[in-house]
């Protein structure tokens, strides 16, 4: 009985030992299979020892202006690269002195690129010491890169520019961040990628495609020459080259007539929506979000109280004023409200509500061409009084509301309109919705009636207000403003190259255009009369609760086969005739003539002289000159 346990016992030992003898050659198998088929970690490893593959960036794409003016372009710029397990018995103090750094940033860079990055093999994988050398820099620690096993030096283009202005639209290159490598596997630590403009939004075809060099090392890790004479290496392959639609001449100038006033000036090509300039005033240099300082350059530039990092062309939201009488004459002679003869009384302000909003002194009754030329208040306080309370067109003001929205949104506001730029704002147009919640159901057109006027809760960036000038140049349609003219090898998107139409008659868009020439005519903007071009234009005199009212005009030239259209808009300038008109009148100068015409040069002094900055003398000298009455 004995000898029966005891056979027994041995016997289920001996089976569990061979279990657990099989469980380990099972786990070994597996673990082999990983390293060896799975796993590449340990191929790294050994073919890190042997080659060396270094990335060869390619030639960004270079960017010129209409004319063939080159704007952007590449210089040779060089990376300090690391492979830290190659790194044996440095000399760090002499190292540090040769980089000209301190002995404190090489042990943070150090631990920084340890702990970022969350690949095991992050040791045999070059990694971005420091960036962006300079030549000399670059000069001396080639003479030494010697003595410092584990480090080496990179070249790759660096973005270098050929004018000054247009900072905006160019939009500069930085650093790419964790999301953008999840993002896209093109990018690893240490790649800089278009952060804003057109670097931006054409980044994937201005980047191009990155080749690889294999090198071949010996067992002191000394570069031996290339891997069977670069038969696996792959050239890379350069960004694709864009011309602007931008005219560099007129954006300098543009920002040259914009200094020490806050604003924005926009100039569309109608007939194909080119944008010639995007004029955001205060501008920067360009030049100052490259090389090592970019960092504290930003920091700089974002902490300015004028704001030059925000592009107020495409992100500024303001009230158009008076520039947005315009699309209300459109949509009352669509709807049937008024016909071009229909006439309505101004008392120096909109009678029906007792003289508000205020008007200044014309003639009375007033038609809508001439309430274009003398920019009435009263009658498009009128027209809208007639759309929204009459109950015989539409059974209910939201009904009227809407129909008047969409019209509004029709004519490019409301929603961006897909600029090829990032950050475009969409402004702002309420619907009936909106003034239900706020209005319980009851209201009425006194209840809103600032936004006959392009007031109240209507907000528009310039690049809306310029594009309506545009499109009443071309009597009902506009093409999607953009900034790229050509690809090289590519068509651009087809948005660019497609008209919109607004659904209003083409014979309604003449009474409005007749309206804009008697006003370059006989009335508000008589300052922008320029013989023999037939400017026709409109001004906006737009209330700030903050301050100073704004200036603000719209234009086209010629009236007939137009070739530009302008928006200007300057914060805290008060009447549109007082600066935006002179503005623009002498960026039609420099568009017609290429340069200022002798008789212009005193409203180019005035001009370049004139600060509409709070606290400025102008600006003093105004507040006190003006009183409350909007001129239109």
């Amino acid at each position: 009985m004995g000898n029966n346990r005891s056979k027994y016992y041995y016997g289920n030992r001996r089976y569990v030992i061979a279990c657990a003898v099989l469980a380990l050659l099972f786990i070994f198998v597996v673990r082999l299979f990983f390293l060896q088929i799975v796993s590449d970690d340990y191929k790294k490893w050994a073919d890190s020892n042997a080659f060396q593959r270094r990335t060869l960036y390619p030639s960004r794409g270079t960017i010129y202006d209409r004319n063939g003016k080159l704007l952007v372009y590449n210089q040779l710029s060089y990376d300090v690269m690391v492979i830290m397990r190659e790194i044996r018995q440095l000399d760090t103090l002499d190292f540090c002195k040769t980089v000209g750094i301190t002995r404190e940033f090489f042990e943070n860079r150090m631990a920084t690129i340890k702990n970022r990055t969350l690949n095991p093999g992050y040791s045999y994988i070059p990694q971005v010491f420091m960036s962006q050398l300079s030549t000399v820099e670059y000069g001396v620690l080639q003479e030494k890169i010697y003595k410092f096993p584990g480090f080496y030096i990179r070249s790759r283009p660096l973005r270098e520019y050929g004018c000054l202005n247009a900072a905006n639209v160019l939009g500069n290159l930085g650093e790419v961040n964790r999301k953008d490598i999840e993002r896209d596997d093109y990018y690893v630590q240490g790649d800089r990628s278009g952060r804003s403009g057109v670097e931006r939004s054409y980044e994937k075809i201005l980047r191009g495609e990155k080749g690889v060099e294999i090198l071949l090392r010996d067992v002191y890790g000394r570069i031996k020459g290339k891997y069977e004479d670069g038969k696996y290496d792959e050239a890379p392959i350069s960004g694709k080259n864009i011309t602007l639609s931008i005219d560099m001449d007129l954006q300098s100038y543009g920002e040259k007539i914009m200094q020490n006033k806050l604003g924005a000036i926009v100039m569309i090509e109608p007939s194909t929506g080119e944008v010639l300039c995007l004029v955001s005033s205060p501008s920067y240099d360009p030049s100052l979000l490259t090389g090592r300082q970019r960092g504290s350059n930003y920091q700089m530039l974002e902490r300015d109280p004028q704001r030059p990092l925000l592009d107020r062309t495409i992100m500024g939201s303001y009230s158009p004023g008076s520039t947005f009488k315009p699309t209300q004459g459109l949509i009352f002679l669509q709807e049937g409200i008024v016909t071009k003869d229909k006439t309505y009384i101004c008392n120096e302000g909109y009678p029906y509500l007792g003289g508000r909003p205020k008007c200044h002194v014309h003639n009375s009754p007033v038609s809508l061409v001439l309430s274009l030329a003398v920019s009435c208040n009263s009658y498009y306080c009128w027209g809208l009084h007639d759309m929204l309370d009459s109950r015989s067109r539409y059974g209910n003001i939201q009904e009227a509301f809407d129909v008047w929205k969409d019209y509004i949104v029709a004519q490019g506001y409301g929603y961006r309109l897909g600029i090829d730029l990032p950050g475009e704002h969409r402004g702002y147009i309420p619907n009936s919705k909106v003034y239900d919640n706020v209005y319980n159901k009851r209201w009425n057109s006194s209840s809103i009636i600032s936004i006959s006027i392009g007031q109240g809760e209507i907000n528009a960036t310039p690049l809306q207000i310029c594009n309506l000038a545009a499109t009443i140049a071309n009597r009902g349609y506009y093409v999607a403003p953009h900034v790229v003219r050509e690809i090289q090898g590519m068509e651009i998107d087809e948005l660019y190259r497609t008209r919109k139409y607004t659904g209003i008659n083409k014979e309604y868009y003449e009474y409005i255009v007749e309206g804009m020439r008697a006003s370059v005519m006989m009335g508000t903007c008589s300052k922008m009369y320029m013989p023999g071009l037939d400017v026709c234009g409109k001004t906006g005199t737009v209330q700030n609760p903050h301050g100073r009212d704004h200036s603000a005009c719209i234009a086209f030239a010629p009236m007939n086969n137009p070739k530009i259209a302008i928006a200007v808009y300057v914060e805290n300038g008060g009447f549109g005739a007082t600066v935006a008109v002179p503005l623009a009148r002498l960026m039609l100068d420099k568009y017609f003539y290429g340069e200022i015409p002798y008789g212009d040069r005193w409203i180019e002094y005035q001009m370049l002289n004139w600060s509409t900055l709070p606290g400025s003398i102008n600006y003093l000298k105004k507040v006190r000159e003006e009183d409350d009455n909007d001129e239109g």
